[in-house]
């Protein structure tokens, strides 16, 4: 990976965390966790591509 694309040792602190938060939970509670993040994930990507569209000026919706 090339220097732009690693992780700042904040973060790398962070993941260190949420892996620890993430070893204590249930099975269940591990599944319920991943539905949620993967819905977050495509709700951002979701805002990336509108605020994107919306500032390059394609934005269907500003016509």
């Amino acid at each position: 990976m090339n220097e732009s694309t690693q992780l700042t040792l904040e973060q790398q602190f962070s993941l260190r965390s949420f892996e620890t938060q993430v070893n204590k939970m249930s099975r269940e509670q591990a599944q319920e966790f991943l539905v949620k993040l993967y819905e977050q994930m495509m709700m951002r990507e979701t805002m990336y591509k509108h605020f994107l569209k919306h500032e390059w000026g394609i934005d269907s919706s500003a016509a």
